[in-house]
């Protein structure tokens, strides 16, 4: 009987001496010992981009699903719990299924140097293989060429959402280099959906879909959407969709809708399953409201707000959605990694918060301490200070400022951890 997950995991971590270390070599020897499940996936719709791969990621699987299929869906990081990675047919993985994958997987590996993504990807790949389905979303971990998810060599449909700076240690310092990266996933003759992009980022991405063969359908040429007297409307060559706006909350939405919905006509789906992609849709820490827990208790008469959002892009996405909502005094509770640009994703903010208060995200090795975080605030021009926890930042909010409207944000791993906490 194989250990509990947890240990499995916290074992797998130790066994590549980088977290990070893009090639692809390591996963393809595991997938062979493994006896290639990568190539027994459900048809697949490979996701990557800058900004909004999980959330198109989310409003795809939640029209496919209401056409009545069974969806494969990965994604990282998680937020509370590893098993949010790997969802089986529409289920998140049981534990004891994910331990007997997670054992399987390291003893193939045989001790080995393979990267924890790559090993726990290797699962996720033997999970979906022997689980009947009509469709696997996967979600890229960063970058796309070299990830450990770009090994298929024909996906049924790929996605590129927006491309914005970030992770350049790994992905190049340019726009366009990082754009390479993204197109990694373009396969010869596999069409791909082009979420908006910035012009020298989608010059990168056309022209290597030219030289696969890769039909483009990109916003803005073969795609619209935008919204209009409070409606959502989607136009493409096949006509045009009135819908409700998303679910998911902020302007930013809309661009990441509109590439599933286009994901979803060039797959052949009808105008139900596309209004259920944007009504549908389920998405922890993307503005999700808090309404029950220790927080919310802590601040009973306020607005509380959670988002994962972490680079320039995000703020500006953020920054965006707090301008639209009802006029309310807003204060932030932030915490960040040092390996994010801190003062990119804190200056679109600064016109839409009275306070910043600045934490740092317990667990987190790379995690900037509070008095770092507060400094940037501060040069940023907010009205900062520090807490030593989000609840007491929340608790010395809510006593000077009842109902005010407070957001959690700055970083995934944050994130988790106030789901984590406040069950």
């Amino acid at each position: 009987m194989p250990q509990p997950s947890d240990e499995i995991l916290t074992r797998l971590m130790t066994l590549h001496p980088k977290i990070i270390d893009l090639t692809l070599d390591r996963v393809e020897r595991l997938l062979a010992a493994l006896g290639h499940p990568e190539a027994s996936l459900p048809p697949v719709i490979h996701i990557a981009g800058t900004n909004g791969k999980g959330s198109t990621q989310a409003m795809l699987r939640a029209g496919l699903e209401a056409a009545g299929k069974r969806v494969h869906a990965y994604t990282s990081p998680h937020l509370a719990r590893f098993h949010e990675r790997i969802r089986l047919a529409g289920e998140i993985i049981p534990e004891p299924q994910l331990a007997a994958l997670l054992d399987e997987c390291e003893n193939a590996n045989f001790g080995q140097p393979i990267t924890f993504f790559e090993i726990t990807t290797c699962a996720a790949f033997l999970a979906f293989a022997r689980t009947p389905a009509d469709y696997t979303l996967l979600e890229v971990g960063l970058g796309g060429r070299l990830d450990a998810t770009n090994v298929l060599p024909r996906p049924a449909l790929t996605i590129i959402t927006p491309v914005s700076i970030d992770h350049q240690q790994y992905l190049g310092e340019t726009l366009p280099e990082i754009a390479g990266e993204k197109a990694g996933i373009l396969k010869r003759g596999t069409p791909c959906v082009v979420g908006p992009q910035e012009p020298e980022a989608l010059a990168v991405i056309e022209a290597r879909a030219a030289r696969l063969g890769a039909p483009l359908l990109v916003f803005g040429q073969h795609w619209q959407a935008f919204e209009d007297c409070g409606r959502l409307i989607f136009q493409d060559e096949t006509g045009l969709l009135d819908l409700p706006l998303p679910n998911l909350p902020g302007p930013h939405q809309l661009q990441n809708a509109g590439a599933a919905l286009a994901a979803l006509r060039s797959l052949g789906f009808d105008s139900a399953a596309c209004e259920a992609s944007v009504t549908r849709a389920d998405w922890s820490a993307r503005m999700q409201r808090l309404r029950h827990g220790p927080l919310a208790e802590a601040a009973p008469e306020a607005e509380l707000w959670l988002d994962g959002g972490h680079n320039p892009a995000g703020g500006q996405a953020i920054a965006a959605t707090l301008a639209r909502m009802a006029p309310r005094p807003t204060h932030l509770v932030v915490g960040m990694l040092n390996t994010k640009d801190i003062a990119g994703y804190m200056r679109p903010l600064v016109a839409q918060a009275a306070t910043l208060t600045a934490v740092s995200i317990p667990g987190e090795a790379n995690t900037l301490s509070a008095e770092q975080t507060l400094a940037v605030a501060l040069a940023a021009g907010f009205a900062a200070s520090t807490a030593e926890s989000v609840l007491a930042a929340v608790n010395a909010i809510a006593a000077t400022e009842p109902r005010a409207r407070i957001l959690i944000c700055g970083s995934l791993y944050l994130a988790g951890g106030v789901l984590r906490e406040n069950r």
